[in-house]
């Protein structure tokens, strides 16, 4: 039969990609999550242990049949079905009473084929119901029903609306085919019927092969009598279409910023390590929007994305020289414990290029993880959702602690929408002056309370250097500048939203000291304040919020002191020198005291012109050790055995 966005033109590349990463054996399972009618699985049934799954009931069943076929036999129905079904016989049910000329206007079949399907399709059911016939062997009736239905259905290929006119082969005759995909052996099928988004965590699989729809078009609407005949539960209708409800099959990845949502869940969530895509250029979802998803979990230098070409039907409107081509990701996933989120705040100092040394030198169980310089926030929202009880964000800047909250808070579709919403209601574009200003005027002019922490980061986006930057009025006043809300940072928007919706987290925006009261024995306490050596647009004591002298520090250093006191175990990010200016402060509080010190190797600092350390009250037991050892160099993907492993960084004491 005819379906939208079949994929049997590309079964060749899929199965290319596959076998050119060697993943071409049997013993693997291989999940069809968009399996529609089923040409990926078909075509891989010998490979794989096949996982199918679809929103509409109609594919698996049909799906599942189309997979079966060449293994059932109906030695328990005693006769052959299809010589069974030769007879002229009809049933006045609900097809012929509903898409037919003999109970409505509706043209989709003539009355004889109409009232031929309602006694197939309930002949179907008595044998199914009798036990006459096993689950598969019902599907695979159910199958070549479908089949059948599609050569004298009078419509143009989908089934949303029917012809006005008799076409040709819609006047023939039904006849019950007897379909054979092919002879090849099936492994095994197991057969979902939901939302992929709803079900990916529990499915488990080796392969994960994502099809998704790319355009407005909903398959329910499409195909909706398919649904019909696979569920014959006599729905009421609409009155023109014939149509039942909808609502229960539409799919959100049919809509652009839901697909964009849905897409990075299903990839942060699937228990597959690898993971085979394909998708439109002309799709909701732009190639660098699903690059940085991929190599967000994947691991980068497996990342493959080949175009491929096919012909389309364009008419004269929307005929164009590019041609159409699909895309073919591929990309290797990820442990979870290689996957770092990213802040879309370009906070300065952030954390994201150490947090695997941070991550990996932390306790294994804290019961509350306290961020008490929280900023972008790049520490907290990578901890090990197993790792931590909760986490209590703190910055005392509280624009850009609004900002975590609305991101911490809101679904990431929500958030989404809130600044796709902004974007267009100031008419957004990189280097634009004139909406950059206007929107910046409108944010600064609203009072306090009503200064929307998401239209800040909007406008953010399209300033420059994309700064957080105020004056000592607390007005915001960065420039324009060049970067916008592009698809990389939408990417890292989503991702952070998402993985932060995970998290037990508490958002403050006090001073630091504040906790100190409220820490307790088993929490873990993370700062990373402003480096005295160092000055930034938040420290420097220019914008409205204090800044950080020897005064800050030499208070900073007797928190610390009391919280060993009391064995509460902390992590202090810090730099011991900058441009050959050394700390002395630091280096008297650290000779006095027992506190272990890591250096900072120069590929995760943020600038070369300084010595970055991390400082623990802590020493690494031996399971610590071990696990700090494993750490993969750089989020390579595992090498054979044997050949070891590489340090990421040098522990010492600091001198």
């Amino acid at each position: 039969m005819r379906y939208l966005g079949n994929k049997s033109s590309l079964v060749h590349d899929i199965y290319g990609v596959l076998n050119e990463k060697g993943l071409a054996y049997g013993k693997l399972k291989l999940f069809d999550a968009f399996c529609g009618t089923g040409s990926v699985a078909a075509s891989l049934k010998s490979m794989y242990n096949i996982i199918i799954n679809d929103n509409l009931l109609w594919c698996t069943q049909y799906v599942e049949g189309r997979l079966c076929g060449a293994s059932v036999s109906f030695n328990n129905l005693g006769f052959d079905p299809f010589e069974y079904f030769e007879r002229d016989e009809i049933v006045k049910g609900f097809f012929f009473n509903t898409y037919s000329p003999g109970g409505s206007e509706r043209m989709y079949f003539t009355a004889d084929n109409a009232g031929k399907i309602d006694w197939i399709r309930q002949t179907i059911q008595e044998w199914r119901d009798s036990k006459k016939v096993d689950h598969k062997e019902y599907c695979y009736l159910f199958y070549c029903l479908v089949e059948s239905v599609s050569k004298v259905s009078n419509t143009t290929g989908v089934y949303g609306a029917f012809l006005k006119h008799w076409d040709a082969r819609a006047q023939k005759k039904m006849s019950f085919l007897r379909v054979q995909d092919n002879n090849d052996h099936t492994n095994s099928v197991k057969v979902y019927n939901g939302k992929v988004e709803e079900i990916i965590q529990n499915v488990e699989c080796d392969i994960l092969y994502l099809d998704p729809p790319y355009t407005q078009n909903q398959y329910g609407t499409q195909y909706h009598l398919l649904e019909t005949l696979a569920r014959y539960d006599a729905p009421e209708v609409s009155k023109v279409t014939g149509s039942r409800s909808t609502s229960p099959m539409r799919s959100d990845w049919s809509k652009d910023n839901e697909s964009h949502v849905l897409f990075e869940k299903v990839i942060a969530t699937t228990q597959a390590k690898h993971i085979v895509f394909s998708y439109s250029k002309d799709g909701f979802l732009k190639k660098d929007y699903i690059e940085a998803v991929l190599k967000r979990y994947g691991y980068p230098e497996t990342f493959t994305c080949k175009k491929i070409g096919y012909k389309k039907y364009r008419n004269f409107k929307n005929r164009s020289s590019d041609g159409h081509f699909e895309y073919l990701f591929y990309i290797h996933k990820k442990p979870e414990n290689l996957v770092v989120h990213e802040s879309p705040l370009n906070y300065t100092g952030s954390k994201f290029r150490m947090i695997s040394l941070i991550r990996n030198n932390m306790p294994n169980q804290v019961n509350t993880f306290y961020d008490l310089f929280g900023g972008g926030f790049n520490v907290g929202v990578n901890l090990i959702n197993d790792q931590v009880n909760k986490v209590v964000y703190n910055d005392i800047n509280c624009y850009v602690s609004g900002m975590i909250e609305s991101f911490c808070n809101d679904h990431p579709l929500s958030a989404l929408k809130a600044i796709l919403k902004y974007v267009k209601k100031f008419q957004l574009q990189p280097k634009d002056k004139d909406s950059y200003y206007a929107i910046r005027e409108y944010y600064n002019s609203q009072p306090a309370k009503l200064k929307k922490p998401l239209l800040l980061f909007t406008m953010i986006m399209y300033g420059f250097q994309q700064q957080i930057r105020f004056n000592n009025s607390h007005g915001f006043n960065n420039p324009v500048g060049m970067r916008w809300f592009n698809n990389k940072v939408k990417e890292k928007t989503v991702s952070f939203s998402r993985k932060l919706s995970t998290l037990n987290c508490q958002i403050s925006c006090k001073d630091y000291l504040e906790f100190e009261n409220e820490i307790q024995q088993g929490d873990f306490v993370y700062l990373d304040p402003p480096y005295r050596l160092t000055t930034g647009a938040y420290n420097d004591g220019k914008r409205g919020f204090s800044g950080w002298g020897y005064e800050q520090e030499k208070d900073l250093f007797s928190f610390l002191d009391r919280l060993n006191k009391r064995s509460i175990e902390f992590m202090l990010s810090y730099v011991a020198q900058h441009n050959g200016v050394k700390n002395d402060q630091l280096e008297t509080w650290l000779s006095i005291n027992n506190y272990r010190c890591i250096k900072v190797d120069v590929q995760f600092a943020n600038s070369k012109k300084r010595n970055e350390i991390l400082i623990t009250n802590y020493w690494p037991t031996l399971s610590d050790t071990k696990k700090t050892s494993n750490i993969v160099a750089n989020n390579k993907p595992p090498k054979p055995e044997g050949t070891g492993s590489i340090n990421l960084f040098v522990q010492s004491r600091y001198y």
